[in-house]
């Protein structure tokens, strides 16, 4: 009930999210519903899927790495961004975050896309806007959270380019950028504030010098 209390949009998102998944597991016309074609959306039709494919993921490790990486960072910043500002980042994230793709592949119908991915990267970069010099674990390598955020734009986009894996590289991207310029728009003083954090960060790791 705290979660709820406290972090009521977060908290909803999460369990709809892992409850959505899991049924569709099980059931293949939901998949089939929520997934989005990026051939079919690009004729005007099942728009809807924008957010629906948000609700779905491709199987249990890729529910769990994304619903870890919103447990640990989506809590915390609803309560910092607000509850109406977090709620609006996660939708617009899931929707501008994928257009890129149905751009990319409007004509390969053979192309699918699901998964919480790009508002998951927008949550993320948006925490980091507030907390540049947290750790953050990556494979089990512990590194600054600006420096991370360089190397997975810079991965995500060079991946997007090059890769074949069928992962969303781009919506990686875009829902980082997306994270990123919203909480600039929709936060005051966010940009004075990640200054002085990151400096004073920077004071603190180098011994004041």
């Amino acid at each position: 009930m705290q979660y709820l209390n406290e972090t009521p949009v977060a908290s909803i998102i999460f369990l709809f999210t892992i409850v959505t998944s899991i049924y569709a597991f099980n059931d293949a016309q939901v998949y089939g519903k929520f997934m989005m074609h990026p051939y079919t959306v690009s004729k005007g039709k099942k728009l809807y899927t924008f957010i629906t494919s948000g609700l779905i993921h491709a199987d249990w490790g890729h529910l769990f790495f994304n619903m870890f990486t919103f447990y640990f960072f989506a809590f915390k910043l609803e309560t910092m961004i607000g509850h109406w500002q977090f709620g609006l980042l996660y939708v617009l994230s899931l929707i501008l975050s994928d257009i890129p793709t149905v751009i990319k592949h409007k004509d390969h119908f053979w192309y699918n896309s699901l998964g919480a991915s790009g508002a998951i990267s927008a949550v993320l970069f948006s925490y980091i806007l507030y907390n540049p010099v947290s750790i953050i674990g990556v494979m089990f390598i512990p590194m600054p959270a600006i420096v991370f955020a360089v190397l997975y734009l810079v991965y995500s986009w060079y991946m997007s380019k090059n890769a074949k894996d069928n992962i969303g590289h781009d919506a990686h991207f875009f829902g980082a950028l997306t994270g990123l310029i919203f909480t600039v728009i929709f936060v005051p003083g966010i940009i004075p504030h990640f200054i002085e954090a990151l400096t004073l960060g920077i004071q603190s790791l180098t011994g004041g010098r």
